[in-house]
């Protein structure tokens, strides 16, 4: 049997009590989004990620299908013209939400969950465009199911290439830091956002 250190075992102890905190904080993700779909089956919200005005005026016409549904919309389109989209696809602007705080992808999330949980919305759309998807999902899946809300998403056609693997691993992780800390690390200069 080997002898350790005092400090070793700090070491050993506290990357063991990660890992198993870790472990739980996912195992926690699934209960929460099959509760979230039995509670609510279908989306009662519209989340619509920026990143062109090509998501918005998606949006505009998917929430005519929809048009007792609120719509959030996540650091997009300046003010004037996301709400010229969505007037002139005849949704009323006490519909739309329009977000700024948001400076990234884990961000979309994360400053929204709040406001969610605040109007008990359960179950959303999640729209993006199709190659951001992947990533979109991944930090969904996190930062939502963490909270109880599942997502429904919903890809707008797009001719980019799906993101590189790397960006998506890098936001799981600031996700999952955000579960643990509350923070995203999102001042920090990195090359996920």
């Amino acid at each position: 049997m080997k002898n350790f250190h005092p400090q070793q075992k700090i070491k050993r102890f506290l990357c063991l009590a990660t890992s198993t905190l870790i472990i739980l904080l996912l195992s926690i993700i699934p209960v929460r989004l099959t509760i979230a779909h039995y509670q609510a089956p279908h989306p009662q919200a519209i989340l619509t990620l920026g990143g062109g005005i090509g998501r918005e005026k998606f949006t505009a016409k998917f929430a005519q299908l929809y048009p007792s549904l609120e719509i959030w919309v996540s650091s997009g389109a300046p003010p004037k013209t996301a709400s010229a989209v969505f007037r002139d696809a005849g949704i009323s602007n006490k519909r739309v939400h329009l977000d700024y705080r948001a400076t990234d992808t884990v961000t979309n999330f994360t400053t929204l969950v709040t406001d969610f949980k605040q109007q008990k919305i359960k179950h959303l759309y999640l729209i993006t465009s199709a190659f951001h998807m992947g990533r979109a999902k991944a930090i969904a899946t996190i930062v939502l199911g963490s909270q109880g809300i599942a997502f429904t998403p919903v890809s707008i056609p797009s001719s980019k290439t799906k993101e590189p693997l790397i960006r998506i691993l890098l936001d799981i992780g600031r996700s999952l830091f955000w579960i643990v800390t509350g923070h995203t690390g999102s001042s920090l200069k990195s090359i996920a956002s």
